[in-house]
């Protein structure tokens, strides 16, 4: 059962766009005629790769890190996070003067962690084998009297989030279809109701891994399901389940639709941008443009909007998908 809380409206996300003018970077909207030839459609890439720290989750971040009062600013927040949300939190301390501390899992990326540090952030390791994530940054929350900024499951880290979606529907507002990488559903939820506030005949789909598709088997069934460290190359999606407190409710809301892409279909994605596209995107952040390439959605004759959630990808994992094929 969902928890009833506050909602996320097209209102939150317009103000999270106000809030992020001139310190988030407007990313750039590209296109591909070998891709548009691929799919039969249009498509329209919306590049946030190019965000500060290389990922969209900069937007959440700085919109709820921002909106603080003094006295919490000046005792610092903490968060948990594989590494984009923890590089967010971490830049968005640095430009706002906040000490921060990110929980975050052994094997994270290299690159992940390293730009984390490199922001000033205080990172404490645990072990996602024997350890809570969720649980040890409330431990340490109680002890140092931090506000917790959560990854996804955060009324104003969704509507910031949703700004990637307000930017592309500014620019495209005639879209047929609108396709999202789902890992805890914050940019999906955000996503969805910015694209439904200004073009409510778009359709929005969430993708997730085939091997992680916990949002897409509850979006199917209307229940809660989890699934524990799947064993993903998109790291991102590795959260166990949609956030029950604003999430869930959110997809089941506005999103149209869920489907899957294999590990072969993200690689496949992957190594299509680097060499046709010429973009370097971290695996969860081509999850959209596996579930076109991959024929998981059809796009035939229609205007396809693309969110490129992100670039992170360290050398050995880029190195490893290339040499693949």
């Amino acid at each position: 059962m969902v928890k009833a809380t506050q909602t996320v409206t097209f209102a939150d996300v317009q103000a999270a766009a106000e809030r992020l003018k001139g310190i988030a970077n407007r990313t750039p909207v590209m296109t591909s005629r070998t891709l548009n030839t691929r799919i039969g459609g249009k498509a329209y890439l919306k590049c946030e790769n190019f965000q500060r720290i290389g990922a969209f989750k900069f937007r959440g971040a700085y919109n709820a890190i921002s909106r603080l009062d003094d006295a919490q600013k000046a005792a610092g927040v903490i968060t948990y996070s594989s590494g984009n949300h923890a590089q967010a939190v971490a830049l968005t301390g640095k430009l706002l003067n906040i000490k921060t501390t990110i929980v975050m899992p052994i094997n994270a990326p290299l690159t992940k962690r390293a730009a984390t540090e490199d922001y000033g952030a205080t990172v404490v390791e645990y072990d996602p084998k024997i350890s809570d994530r969720k649980e040890l940054a409330e431990s340490l929350a109680a002890e140092h009297g931090y506000t917790i900024i959560p990854p996804y499951d955060y009324h104003h880290v969704i509507a910031g989030q949703g700004t990637a979606a307000l930017e592309l529907l500014e620019d495209v507002p005639d879209l047929d279809v609108l396709l999202v990488c789902c890992g805890g559903g914050g940019l999906l939820s955000g996503c969805a109701i910015a694209a439904k506030g200004i073009n409510p005949d778009c359709q929005v789909i969430g993708i997730e891994p085939k091997v992680a598709d916990d949002a897409t088997q509850s979006f199917r069934t209307g229940k809660l399901i989890t699934i524990h460290n799947p064993p993903t190359i998109a790291d991102g999606t590795r959260t166990p389940s949609l956030g029950e407190n604003y999430t869930f409710k959110l997809v089941l809301q506005h999103v149209d639709d869920m489907q899957t892409v294999s590990e072969d279909d993200i690689k496949d994605a992957v190594r299509f941008a680097y060499y046709r596209l010429k973009l370097v995107v971290e695996p969860s952040g081509a999850l959209s443009l596996a579930g076109v390439l991959s024929g998981a959605v059809d796009v035939t004759g229609k205007k396809v909007g693309l969110i490129i959630s992100g670039g992170n990808i360290d050398a050995q994992t880029m190195t490893h998908i290339l040499n693949e094929k």
